[in-house]
């Protein structure tokens, strides 16, 4: 899908996730790990993150194949169909978060103090207001990606980041004092200047489409289980954010910062090389191909295993300089600055799974064989939401936690793979990566050094190019993967 929207597009991806990342350090800097800090985090990532649960990953499973046989003016009277119900859907949903929103906030943030409870009820009224038009944008972006049109669906991005790093940086240099409300403002512009974007860049509208009949939908098992699909794999950071801020006020901003660390490498790389290695893996399962098959698998796996130990090396060794270049600005203070160094270290770990998660998911969606996945996701997050019971509460506790439920994840859906699945795994270059990272692993802390920041970055890249340089010598099926 990448390559196909060429280097711009791509570029426009890479400067989404960046600048995302940067929203991530203007927050930070503006905030701290404070109570309010968690306030500003719910609001600000609640819609994207309901809009993704809930429907962009389903209206992307489900709409973009039964568009792809469809006119252009039935594909047309679909999307309006389906945005009546997206509308109504994110009225209802946003009237029961208003209703609700003193209880939800003590769900989604419970270490809050009661000083904080106002602000957190006024950030979900906020929130609430802007689900309707992030659910809206999440239809709007499923048509252009239909259309192809790679750059109209990540410059939404660019606009929604651009949008809030400055609403961020004019309430911390000018309104802290009314910080929810000045950021409330903002969080509702940039949905609405999304909007505004994706309506520009929407294809012309055929005027026989409004009222042409619109081709049947697909039975409501097929979206519940897109749904599920798409959705349980985000529930899982997100129920660890909110059990984490149980710890106190500032926690749940923390543990929000850490997972930062592992998510960058884990889209920009990891899921990057599943992406790419689709179309290859899917014509190869069409065809039974066997031969074409095993190839596709294997260089995936060895691709995405091997930038995931990479990464996990990087930052084992790095966490405290990258943390501290990323979000040891302004207001954040040193304990908390340590603490997301030390749960983003420990978080690298589940990179690992996520690695052969990525590449099997791949393979299952080529055979339309997702079930086995849901069932691993949705066990994974029951046993999450038990964690509290048993005291788990804490952001290295849950970052842990959250690595052996991923990899039991992934031992799942490598089993679904079935018998094929020996001879699919690079076994060397595995072995090698892994290998390397225990050995860079087991050095970083026998050293425990505290180098300076620019020590410790180039020590993180270091580490990753040692994994990644000495498992590509070692490895054809890696050499092979970078050769496609």
């Amino acid at each position: 899908m990448f390559l196909k929207a060429g280097a711009l597009s791509l570029a426009l991806l890479l400067a989404s996730r960046l600048l995302g990342l940067l929203r991530e350090s203007a927050q930070a800097a503006a905030f701290g790990a404070s109570g309010l800090a968690d306030v500003v985090v719910l609001m600000l990532t609640l819609p994207d993150w309901l809009a993704g649960f809930l429907a962009s990953g389903a209206l992307a499973y489900v709409l973009v194949p039964a568009w792809a046989g469809q006119d252009r003016a039935s594909v047309a009277a679909t999307q309006r169909r389906v945005a009546i119900w997206v509308i109504v859907g994110g009225v209802l949903l946003a009237l029961g978060l208003l209703v609700l929103r003193q209880s939800a906030a003590g769900w989604l943030a419970g270490g809050l103090s009661t000083a904080q409870a106002p602000a957190a009820s006024t950030a979900l009224i906020w929130s609430a207001v802007a689900l309707p038009a992030a659910l809206l944008a999440a239809l709007w972006v499923t048509r252009l990606q239909h259309e192809r049109d790679f750059t109209g669906m990540y410059g939404a991005n660019l606009v929604v980041n651009v949008a809030l790093i400055a609403a961020i940086v004019w309430t911390a240099n000018s309104a802290v004092g009314n910080a929810v409300q000045f950021l409330g403002i903002g969080l509702v512009a940039a949905m609405l200047l999304r909007l505004a974007w994706l309506h520009w860049r929407a294809p012309a509208v055929d005027l026989t489409a409004v009222t042409a009949v619109a081709p049947a939908l697909p039975t409501p098992p097929v979206w519940l289980w897109a749904a599920l699909s798409a959705g349980l794999p985000l529930a899982l950071p997100f129920v660890a954010r909110s059990i984490a801020s149980r710890e106190g006020e500032g926690a749940l901003a923390t543990f929000n910062y850490a997972w930062k660390l592992v998510e960058l490498p884990l889209i920009l790389a990891i899921q990057l090389v599943a992406t790419l290695a689709f179309p290859a893996i899917a014509r190869a399962v069409a065809q039974r191909d066997e031969a074409l098959t095993t190839t596709a698998v294997r260089t995936a796996f060895a691709l995405a295993w091997t930038l995931a130990c990479a990464a996990a090396a990087g930052l084992i060794v790095g966490a405290p300089a990258i943390a501290s270049l990323l979000f040891g600005w302004g207001r954040m203070d040193a304990q908390a600055l340590e603490r997301i160094a030390q749960w983003g270290s420990l978080g690298a770990w589940g990179l690992l799974p996520q690695a052969l998660i990525a590449v099997a998911l791949t393979v299952l969606a080529a055979r339309a064989s997702m079930s086995a996945a849901v069932a691993a996701y949705a066990s994974a997050v029951a046993m999450l939401l038990l964690a509290p019971a048993f005291g788990w509460v804490g952001g290295a506790q849950l970052m842990v936690v959250i690595n052996l439920l991923l990899s039991g994840v992934a031992i799942v859906c490598i089993g679904a793979l079935g018998h094929n699945v020996a001879r699919w795994m690079p076994w060397k270059a595995m072995a090698v990566s892994l290998a390397c990272l225990l050995g860079v692993a087991a050095v970083s802390r026998l050293l425990s050094l505290t180098p300076s920041l620019v020590a410790g970055l180039a020590s993180a890249l270091i580490a990753a190019g040692l994994v990644a340089v000495v498992t590509w010598l070692s490895s054809t099926d890696l050499r092979a993967a970078l050769a496609r």
